[in-house]
């Protein structure tokens, strides 16, 4: 397994993504950059400097999961084939990571940084963590807020396109979570719309 560089950046619940209010979401501008849709942006009247401030949230978010699947995969509590697929959702989250940062550099806005590994384990009592299952968890839990997080951004768009694009990180999240439940012997929701609410 490669070897993550870790910068510096606060701590951020995923819940937080959505602001305080539970009404600050992602500008079609910010939608559209993550898209690559620059034409799109352009045409929008949404300020950036929000956007900036939104997108930085969920990057700081992003920055967790990247950190939390190493801290599982260093544990040393992962079987091999467990160990392989926190890898794979480790590289989803990156590639969400490099979205943001591109976006927000298309925007004018400076990326945060992420923390310390050990600001990480801190924050994610990483401590505590003392089986397999303590470390699913953790990433189930951290899933699931990134789920509704994403799903909380669509009913900003009249654009079926970018309401589209926070669906398919949405989507990422929830096949992360149902892996991750599945792996810990948890049943599927029970009723539907279970997600986003």
């Amino acid at each position: 397994m490669s070897k993550i560089i870790v910068a510096q950046q606060a701590p951020l619940a995923r819940r937080n993504f959505l602001g305080q209010s539970g009404g600050v979401l992602l500008s079609a501008t910010a939608i559209s950059l993550m898209a690559g849709c620059e034409t799109m942006a352009q045409s929008s009247n949404k300020s950036e400097s929000q956007d900036v401030a939104i997108l930085n949230t969920a990057l700081g978010l992003e920055h967790e999961a990247i950190n939390a699947y190493q801290l599982g995969a260093e544990s040393g509590l992962l079987d091999k084939g467990v160990l392989d697929v926190a890898v794979k959702f480790q590289s989803d989250h990156k590639a969400h990571r490099d979205a943001l940062i591109a976006t927000i550099q298309k925007l004018g806005g400076k990326p945060v940084m992420e923390m310390k590994m050990g600001d990480y384990a801190k924050a994610l009592k990483a401590d505590t963590l003392k089986s397999q299952a303590d470390v699913l968890a953790l990433a189930a839990k951290l899933e699931m807020g990134a789920i509704n997080a994403y799903l909380g951004v669509i009913p900003a768009f009249k654009s079926g396109d970018l309401a589209k694009v926070a669906g398919r990180l949405a989507a990422d999240e929830t096949m992360h979570w149902t892996v991750l439940s599945q792996a810990l012997g948890r049943p599927l929701p029970n009723k539907a719309l279970s997600f986003g609410a």
